[in-house]
């Protein structure tokens, strides 16, 4: 699959600030940083393994999987697609796999349940409880299965000084059908759009807790991108770690997620189950993500890249060829299964 070639047809189809939106990061370089990251590993090859196949389902917080390529939540699909979640949803629950819903999503969460495809909702905390506690709550009601909170963010619409992006979600001219945080009343949308609306920047280790009474879901931490922090939420009760730079879009010089996922995978071992995401880009990609310890890996924008070209038969050619390339991998690195992907196939470049 050449990523750079869809997303040169998805810029040729979307609005300038839309595709600029989506393609940006914390910096000028760091979405090119975080991608780089991955090709800088190198693999040491089994041979002569006589597998004679390739086994590569799995589980992600007891969800069956058919490929641990999972999709990233990602805001405002419905600016890429009109259907925005319904078909990403769709593609995914035919290809056997879990989607990710953004707190930001324009979509009901009725009809994200509606696709068949089991979900995650990604919850930011504001200022303002009241907005995810109604969110949290229809989340669960819709059937969402866990939820992913995340951390590396502090300041919706306060985007980094070095920030690549021209124009905020907030003042693109959508129409009501493309709501930015269409799960919310009225009235709780209309707080969110003032101070209310900002990042709680006191956010501690409580809010894992806060989040598992409140929802009763296992709890999924994202963003981070060290041992030590992985320690602490898995101790405060975090049933899993997301290893993530927010597609490189958190801190500008924020180290890649290549690189901090074995030793977040190291701080943890078997307590917990360890996901990454950002800067993704093949199947390759993937079978080096499982080497350094991570169960699954969340893709983004080669997803959001095939939802503006192909609506939901876009997205499934890019799951389809993610899971062949890592098909591909594993049976050229002597790895028959996910759990025959080992550290010892990996050696930094």
């Amino acid at each position: 699959m050449d990523v750079l070639d869809l997303e040169r047809r998805a810029a040729d189809r979307l609005p300038p600030h839309v595709y600029d939106y989506f393609r940006a990061g914390a910096g000028p370089d760091s979405v090119e940083r975080s991608v780089d990251a991955w090709a800088r590993f190198l693999h040491r090859p089994r041979v002569l393994r006589g597998a004679g196949g390739t086994d590569t389902a799995t589980a992600v917080l007891g969800t069956p999987v058919a490929s641990p390529v999972l999709v990233a939540p990602m805001a405002q699909q419905v600016a890429a697609d009109p259907l925005g979640e319904r078909a990403t949803g769709r593609a995914t629950a035919g290809f056997g796999s879990l989607l990710g819903v953004s707190t930001n999503t324009a979509v009901p969460f009725d009809d994200v349940s509606a696709t068949g495809a089991p979900w995650w909702f990604q919850v930011y905390l504001f200022r303002d409880r009241a907005i995810p506690e109604q969110l949290v709550d229809r989340a669960v009601a819709a059937g969402a299965r866990a939820l992913i909170l995340t951390v590396d963010i502090t300041g919706l619409h306060h985007p980094s000084p070095e920030a690549t992006y021209s124009v905020d979600p907030m003042e693109w001219p959508l129409s009501p059908e493309a709501e930015r945080l269409t799960n919310l009343d009225p009235d709780v949308r209309e707080r969110a759009r003032g101070e209310g609306g900002w990042f709680d920047r006191s956010l501690g280790l409580d809010a894992i807790g806060w989040l598992r009474e409140r929802s009763g879901l296992p709890i999924v931490v994202k963003g981070v991108v060290r041992g030590d922090d992985a320690r602490r939420v898995v101790d405060a009760g975090a049933d899993a770690v997301l290893v993530s730079t927010h597609g490189a879009r958190a801190f500008a010089t924020s180290v890649p997620s290549a690189y901090a996922l074995r030793e977040v995978a190291e701080a943890v071992g078997d307590e917990v189950e360890v996901y990454v995401d950002s800067g993704l880009r093949s199947g390759i990609d993937v079978a080096t993500a499982i080497a350094l310890g991570a169960r699954a890996a969340f893709v983004g924008r080669p997803v959001m890249w095939g939802l503006a070209t192909g609506g939901e038969r876009g997205v499934r050619a890019v799951l389809d060829a993610l899971h062949g390339e890592l098909v591909t991998a594993m049976d050229l690195l002597g790895a028959p299964a996910l759990a025959d992907l080992t550290p010892d196939l990996v050696v930094p470049a």
